[in-house]
């Protein structure tokens, strides 16, 4: 019987005739059923046989472990009467498989090993506890399983070499992986394409390229496929494009793997045109009803900044649209578009880790604490480190240092230390505690940690410019010259800032200097920025003005407004005046910057030039952004700006104010009395 009309043909047969099917045919029936997914049917069938044989119950506990139904296979493993190699293979193929039944594969091929009935050790077996070893990182045991195939003679065959160099690969064990490939008597496909990706997940391309192009006549989809992907993970994007362009004009043709690997590379490089070229081959190539490859065009178009492609991808998806979805929020949320974020996130049934990542992360960036912390309220799971990353950095932007400690020490209960991003977690509670005024605490983070990166060394050169300690800042950036890290442009910007703060002009001028002749960093606005803010208060106004003209972009907002306080230190109206023109341009529909003009006249008691500069704001509509202070209490920010009437409190809060107007107003009277 070779298709499931002629079985069920045979099983009619059988019924009408009223005679029992032998063992034989129902043992192809039972398969023939459970693999068109009538596990019922073959169940029904597997219990109505007067008579079962080995491989009845191989072929039933086969079917539940295909649907994925791992309970009910356990339970006919351990009631079958006899057990084979087959049936050993096949409950430790479930094992496998999945998440949970770890220590149960071991036991039963411990079991396995020691049962010498029916049972032997065979190629299968070995080759299923490989990909076990691989999938838990536990080369020792591989190695014992290696030596287990050569003792066994399973070593050999294509399937046992590709399984060996994948474990060994995925167990960081490189050199064992080649010397397996080395070893090999037989060059063939499976080998070979095993190898391509241990060569990619090592980041060694070139060797790659050079095995791919070894035995041309190989290659076959997985082939290319490997190797896009291998360019693409470690970040040569466009030899993955061309390398796109040689398979198809080679003939192969591409699959969901092929265009997920395509849609990350033009993420990376914002390619809007060649993804649509893309996304018309996936519409041909009938793979856009794969979430990856949806989710990875909704991606791309996103990282483009074309959410308006997004979305009519995503309103398209008939089915399973999370991974879209997901796609959608985190796009909307690293372009600060919080509102359409938040609208998708809520209609989102299904909420996954990375929304609310997404959620988390982009609040934080649009400096929108209140969010962070409604939004932490609302999520029920255990937080990672990246959800708290973002929480310390709304403690930071609020000064909440009692929430900052309550995360700092549930980080020290759960202990994060083996997570990729530990590292960017220790640096924003660093920078929390800077930020609130708890210096001692920060300093005392940093002095525990051995490991320091970038980063690390960033926020604390920062922490102490901010609290004024600027030659600690300077020798902490000589400490991470000694230690080899290689500064970044936001180390520059701490080291300016301490240097502008203590008046060091000479020094400020050598780390500017040295940025682009010794680092090869190019120099932002920030950083110019910061050097005429330190010409400013050194009363060296003239280097300002010849640092601005040397200045290779447009000045922005920043820089003319620091501009502006270098002229109101150094009561410079002639200068103040000549970049007027400018608060057009770079101003729009604010207007901190004429107000800041307006009081540079002020400064000097040029008051007409300040009604002057009054009546541009009022002409023009322009707006500044009220300044406010808060404070936190009781888990609670109170935010308050000038001549502020709405606060629920106010009544009790101005009762206060008046007592302590009164009490003032006692010891000035007593003081000047004295």
């Amino acid at each position: 019987m070779r298709s499931i009309k002629d079985g069920l043909k045979h099983l009619g047969q059988s019924i009408k005739s009223g005679s029992s099917l032998t063992i034989f045919s129902s043992n192809q029936i039972i398969r023939l059923l459970s693999k068109h997914g009538l596990i019922k049917e073959a169940h029904n069938l597997f219990d109505e046989m007067p008579e079962r044989n080995i491989y009845s119950w191989n072929a039933i506990i086969w079917a539940n472990i295909e649907s994925l139904n791992l309970t009910r296979a356990i339970s006919l493993f351990d009631s079958t009467p006899l057990k084979d190699t087959v049936t050993y293979n096949s409950i430790l193929t479930g094992y496998v498989r999945s998440d949970g039944y770890q220590p149960h594969a071991f036991q039963t091929f411990a079991k396995m090993r020691k049962d010498d009935n029916l049972v032997c050790v065979d190629e299968v077996t070995l080759t299923t506890m490989l990909n076990l070893t691989a999938k838990l990182c536990f080369s020792s045991y591989g190695k014992q399983l290696h030596c287990c195939m050569i003792k066994t003679n399973n070593h050999s065959s294509c399937f046992s070499v590709s399984s060996l160099i994948d474990m060994y690969s995925k167990c960081d064990c490189f050199k064992e992986a080649c010397q397996v490939f080395t070893d090999c008597s037989m060059f063939d496909l499976v080998s070979k394409n095993a190898m391509l990706a241990a060569y990619c997940r090592e980041g060694e391309m070139e060797m790659a390229l050079n095995l791919f192009r070894r035995r041309n006549d190989l290659n076959d989809e997985v082939s290319w496929n490997t190797l896009i992907s291998g360019y693409v993970q470690n970040g040569y994007d466009e030899q993955a494009l061309e390398l796109f362009v040689c398979m198809e004009f080679e003939g192969f043709k591409s699959n969901e793997h092929t265009f997920g690997s395509l849609l990350t590379a033009l993420a990376s490089l914002r390619r809007f045109k060649h993804a649509k070229e893309v996304h018309s081959k996936v519409l041909k190539n009938g793979t856009i009803s794969n979430p990856f490859v949806s989710s990875g065009i909704v991606d791309v178009y996103c990282k483009c900044g074309e959410t308006g492609y997004a979305e009519s991808v995503l309103a398209r998806i008939a089915s399973e649209k999370s991974f879209a979805t997901t796609s959608m929020i985190v796009g909307y949320s690293s372009k600060g578009n919080m509102s359409e974020a938040r609208r998708l996130f809520d209609s989102s049934s299904d909420k996954n880790i990375v929304m609310w990542t997404a959620m988390f992360s982009g609040y934080a960036k649009s400096h929108n604490p209140e969010a962070v912390f409604n939004l932490l309220n609302d999520y029920n799971s255990i937080p990672d480190v990246l959800i708290l990353t973002s929480v310390l950095t709304a403690c930071s932007m609020q000064a909440a240092i009692d929430l900052g400690k309550q995360v700092h020490a549930y980080i020290l209960r759960i202990g994060f230390e083996n997570d990729d991003n530990y590292r960017k977690l220790i640096s924003t509670m660093i920078d929390m505690y800077s930020k609130s005024g708890n210096f001692p605490y920060a300093k005392r983070i940093f002095e525990k940690i051995y490991s320091r990166d970038t980063i690390l060394y960033n926020v604390m050169i920062a922490a102490h410019a901010h609290h004024g300690y600027e030659s600690e800042s300077i020798s902490l950036f000589e400490e991470m010259l000694e230690r080899g890290l290689k500064p970044d442009k936001a180390t520059f910007i701490s080291l300016l800032s301490a240097c502008r703060h203590h008046g060091l002009v000479e020094i400020g001028e050598k780390y500017f200097i040295s940025m682009e002749k010794e680092f090869g960093l190019s120099r932002d606005a920030d950083h110019y920025a910061c050097m005429i803010d330190l010409y400013g208060r050194a009363n060296q106004l003239e280097k300002t003005v010849t640092l601005m003209k040397s200045f290779y972009g447009k000045v922005d907002n920043v820089m003319l407004g620091t501009f502006l306080n270098a002229c109101k230190m150094n009561k410079n109206i002639e200068l103040a005046r000549e970049v007027e023109n400018e608060l057009t341009r770079v101003e729009g529909g604010l207007g901190k910057r004429y107000v800041q003009l307006a009081n540079v006249y002020a400064a000097e008691g040029k008051w007409d030039e300040m009604e002057r500069i009054r009546n541009v704001i009022r002409a023009k509509e322009v707006k500044k952004i009220a300044g406010c202070s808060w404070i936190y209490v009781d888990g609670k920010c109170h935010v308050f700006t000038v001549g502020d009437i709405f606060h629920p409190e106010r009544e009790v809060i101005f009762t206060v104010l008046e007592f302590l107007f009164s009490d003032l107003s006692m010891v000035k009277t007593e003081f000047l009395n004295c």
